[in-house]
C-alpha cells in the first residue's frame, strides 16, 4: 500500500512546493519595488536637508533588504527541498524497477536448467564448426572446378590454334591444300588433298606438342 500511494504524495509535495515558490517570488517582487520607493524618498529627503526623515527611511530600507534576503534564503531551501523529493521519486522507481527485474530473474532461473544451457551452447558449437567445415569442402571443391574448367578451355584454345596453324579441322577431317598448292594444276582438279597421319605427327612435333 505503500508503495502505491507514495508517488501521490511526491507529486502532491510538488505541487505545494511549486507553490511555495512563486509566492516567494511574488513577495520578493513587492520588496524590490518598496525598496526602490524607499531609496527615492530618502534623496527626496536628503535633498530637502531632512535628517530625521532620511534616517528613519533608512532603517526602514535595512529592515526592508534583510526580509528581501530572507526570501532567498528561503527560496533556496524549498529548492533543495524540491530536489530532495525528485530523488526520493526516482530511487523509489528504480527500487521498483529492481524489484520487478529480480522477480523475472527468479522465475527465469526456476525455467532454466543449467546442465540443458550448457549443452545446448555446447551442441550449438559443435554444429557451427561442422557446418564451417562443410561450407570451406564446398567452396574448395566449386574452387577445383572451376580452375580445371578454366585449364580444360585454355588447353582446348592451344590446340585448336596448333591444328588450326596446321590446316586440320577440329572435328579431324582433313583440310583444303595449303595455299602455296592452289597455282598447281592437281590441286584444282583434286577437291581435296589428303594428309597422312605421319605427317600430322610430324607437323605436331615440330610446334612443340607430344
Amino acid at each position: 500500500a505503500i508503495n502505491i500511494f507514495f508517488p501521490d504524495i511526491i507529486k502532491e509535495q510538488n505541487r505545494e512546493l511549486r507553490g511555495t515558490q512563486r509566492a516567494i517570488s511574488r513577495d520578493r517582487a513587492a520588496l524590490e519595488k518598496q525598496e526602490k520607493q524607499l531609496e527615492l524618498e530618502i534623496k527626496k529627503m536628503a535633498k530637502t536637508g531632512n535628517k530625521e526623515a532620511c534616517k528613519v527611511l533608512a532603517k526602514q530600507l535595512v529592515q526592508l533588504r534583510k526580509q528581501k534576503n530572507r526570501t532567498y534564503a528561503v527560496s533556496s531551501k524549498v529548492t533543495s527541498m524540491s530536489t530532495q523529493t525528485k530523488v526520493m521519486n526516482s530511487q523509489m522507481k528504480m527500487a521498483g524497477a529492481m524489484s520487478a527485474t529480480a522477480k523475472t530473474m527468479q522465475a527465469v532461473n526456476k525455467k532454466m536448467d543449467p546442465q540443458k544451457t550448457l549443452q545446448t551452447m555446447q551442441n550449438f558449437q559443435k554444429e557451427n564448426m561442422k557446418m564451417e567445415m562443410t561450407e570451406e569442402m564446398i567452396n574448395d571443391t566449386l574452387d577445383d572446378i572451376f580452375d580445371a574448367s578454366d585449364e580444360e578451355e585454355e588447353s582446348q584454345d592451344i590446340v585448336n590454334q596448333v591444328l588450326d596453324e596446321i590446316g586440320i579441322e577440329i572435328s579431324g577431317k582433313m583440310a583444303k591444300a595449303p595455299s602455296a598448292a592452289r597455282g598447281l594444276p592437281s590441286a584444282s582438279a583434286s577437291p581435296t588433298a589428303t594428309i597422312s597421319d605421319e605427317e600430322i605427327e610430324r607437323q605436331l612435333k615440330a610446334l612443340g606438342v607430344d
